[in-house]
């Protein structure tokens, strides 16, 4: 029962990155046909993270009401919805109203499965369920290019993951059964049992949240800037044609996806804490290598290096919420922390690009080092003002 869990928890986050990139790789399609500038993508990028950060803040209350089994398949079903809307649009104007249940639909799944894996799970679960997510990532575009590969319509592709998206929440509304006997008995709390529902105050008040908040923030601003700049950086700096710099820069999520696959094994050596701080150490080594002299390979090793880096970051940090701060309060604290991490890639990458427009792409390198000094600095005074909480934390109850 357990395992059958874990195949649609993973299904589950499969389905959250599918539209992830999807607009990206529809956009220079879709845009002429609605008389709208190119730029207008970012309009809809906008509406869409808006909307994820609203239900995130929302999650701690929706999650004690219905519970996860139901949340997620609410938001899957949302999602669905919207991607449907999206087929059938003949106006930027429709594109900007199902854009914000676009959003909506994956700020409360995000955090109540992230959560429910935080309780029940050991640490390689999270590791690999994030890297569902870069396969989901990467299937959607790859879906895309096919159906305008075959010469139809680009709001085909909006329709096949849209039913892609139906068929799973179907599955998801089926087996709610499933959900409550795979953790029958165990001992980990859940906040979806414990305790009341936190205000904003309240839960900026507990000890290190303000902390963890700042880490992740900056850490979404270290890997969203340097996914979006990086063919940039790469053209404008080392040389590297356009074409060639587009292919290159995907070589940053091969090294979060990969890194994340390795990372649940690793996980079984190293605790969370320690998962993180290797991360931090091998994302200096990458922007390390900016400041190199070598020419551009060393350049493309660091993007690759940066990424590798970031993979545990973000899911063990996850993972040791509940620890850190309370199983009761984990939901809270962790839908805080979504809607964090969304505003980070909200606001940091587009601030890069109005400073690279005064002083130059080049300075890239440098806003990576000062956002991680941050992030660093964040982390590790957290852990100073958490340890209580993690002295004799149990290990998780389930595989």
């Amino acid at each position: 029962m357990v395992h059958l869990l874990l195949v649609l928890i993973y299904l589950s986050f499969i389905s959250l990155g599918l539209p992830d990139a999807l607009l990206g790789a529809a956009w220079p399609s879709a845009y002429p046909e609605f008389g709208v500038p190119v730029s207008y993508a970012g309009i809809l990028s906008v509406i869409i993270c808006a909307g994820t950060v609203v239900s995130s803040l929302l999650s701690d209350r929706l999650t004690h009401r219905f519970g996860t089994a139901k949340i997620t398949a609410i938001s899957v079903a949302t999602t669905a919805a919207a991607l449907i809307g999206f087929s059938f649009s003949r106006s930027f104007g429709l594109l900007c109203v199902w854009a914000l249940p676009y959003g909506l639909g994956a700020g409360s799944v995000d955090a109540a499965l992230n959560n429910y894996v935080a309780l029940h799970f050991k640490s390689r679960h999270m590791s690999w369920l994030h890297c569902m997510w870069g396969v989901g990532a990467m299937t959607g575009p790859y879906i895309m290019g096919a159906v305008l590969t075959a010469g139809k319509h680009w709001t085909a592709g909006y329709r096949v993951i849209g039913i892609l998206q139906i068929v799973l929440s179907v599955i998801l509304v089926l087996s709610l059964p499933v959900w409550k006997k795979a953790v029958k008995g165990t001992d980990t709390g859940s906040s979806e049992e414990e305790g009341g529902r936190l205000s904003l105050p309240q839960i900026l008040r507990i000890p290190g949240v303000k902390e963890v908040l700042l880490c992740f923030f900056c850490y979404c601003a270290v890997e969203q800037t340097a996914a979006l700049w990086a063919s940039s950086y790469l053209t404008l700096c080392k040389g590297v044609s356009a074409a060639a710099a587009a292919s290159y820069a995907g070589m940053f999520y091969i090294g979060i996806a990969v890194g994340r696959g390795l990372g649940g094994l690793v996980t079984m050596r190293f605790n969370d804490k320690q998962m993180v701080r290797i991360g931090i150490g091998i994302i200096t080594i990458g922007v390390a290598l900016f400041f190199l002299p070598l020419g551009k390979n060393v350049s493309l090793a660091g993007f690759l290096t940066v990424g590798f880096g970031c993979a545990p970051i973000f899911p063990c940090i996850i993972h040791a919420t509940p620890f850190r701060f309370g199983a009761s309060r984990s939901q809270a604290v962790i839908g805080l922390q979504m809607a964090t991490s969304y505003l980070g890639i909200l606001v940091m990458p587009p601030l890069f690009g109005l400073l690279a427009q005064q002083f130059g792409v080049s300075l890239l390198p440098y806003y990576l080092a000062a956002v991680l000094v941050l992030m660093f600095w964040m982390h590790e005074r957290m852990l100073r003002k958490t340890v209580s909480h993690t002295e004799n934390a149990p290990e998780s109850p389930l595989p």
